[in-house]
């Protein structure tokens, strides 16, 4: 295991981020604050604290942050249950890089409890050498800190990893650690995702011959 491939796990994995930005819609609505459609995609890849901080705009304490996250994410997981399915092209990639012997991992910032809900739901929780969620880390994307807890983990050099990533935070937070990012359009626009070094609509469009172009693209 020489290199490896890092994902994301919503609107990388799964294309969910409509359901997240219904269930921040409710969350809202029951609490009688607001936040806009803007402001829910301008966070994508934040953490939960980070959403809920800006949403109160106060500074919360632990049990609250926990509580109005259980809430959020138990609202997103009742209403994307019935539609959960893999981005087109996610299977026969993992495939592929079974067979071509990568370290494969997932990093995000979602919660335990919705990572084993995805991961389940779309039978490929043993598909991972690792897998990072936001328990694991102190600050958020796009600090760099999951990605290279995560290659630590894995045991490979940041350099020697490309992360697939959908949102502005994710993309930042993988170029800061120094790996190669892979912009996947689920969630934003090319524009949104200037600084990803390549850019992917789905993983049809993803073959050994892409990740070698990938390695082979210089970090700066």
């Amino acid at each position: 295991m020489k290199s490896a491939i890092i994902f994301d796990m919503d609107g990388v994995l799964v294309d969910n981020n409509p359901w997240h930005i219904e269930a921040w819609t409710t969350f809202c609505k029951r609490h009688s604050v607001h936040m806009s459609h803007e402001d829910i995609m301008s966070h994508f890849g934040n953490t939960n604290a980070d959403y809920l901080r800006f949403l109160f705009q106060r500074e919360l304490k632990p049990a609250e942050i926990h509580k109005f996250g259980e809430e959020k994410e138990d609202i997103y997981r009742h209403i994307y249950k019935d539609h959960i399915k893999p981005v087109p092209g996610l299977m026969e990639l993992l495939n592929l890089l079974d067979v071509e012997g990568f370290g494969i991992a997932v990093a995000t910032s979602a919660p335990t409890v919705n990572v084993d809900f995805t991961l389940r739901g779309l039978g490929i929780e043993k598909r991972f050498d690792k897998i990072v969620d936001v328990t694991y880390v102190k600050k958020g994307k796009p600090d760099p800190e999951i990605y290279l807890l995560t290659a630590q983990m894995l045991g490979i050099p940041a350099g020697d990893c490309i992360v697939f990533e959908d949102s502005i935070h994710g993309v930042q937070s993988a170029v800061s650690a120094g790996m190669h990012a892979v912009g996947v359009l689920t969630t934003q626009t090319p524009e949104k995702l200037v600084k990803a070094h390549f850019l992917v609509n789905d993983f049809r469009e993803v073959n050994a011959d892409f990740l070698m172009k990938v390695f082979a693209n210089k970090l700066i």
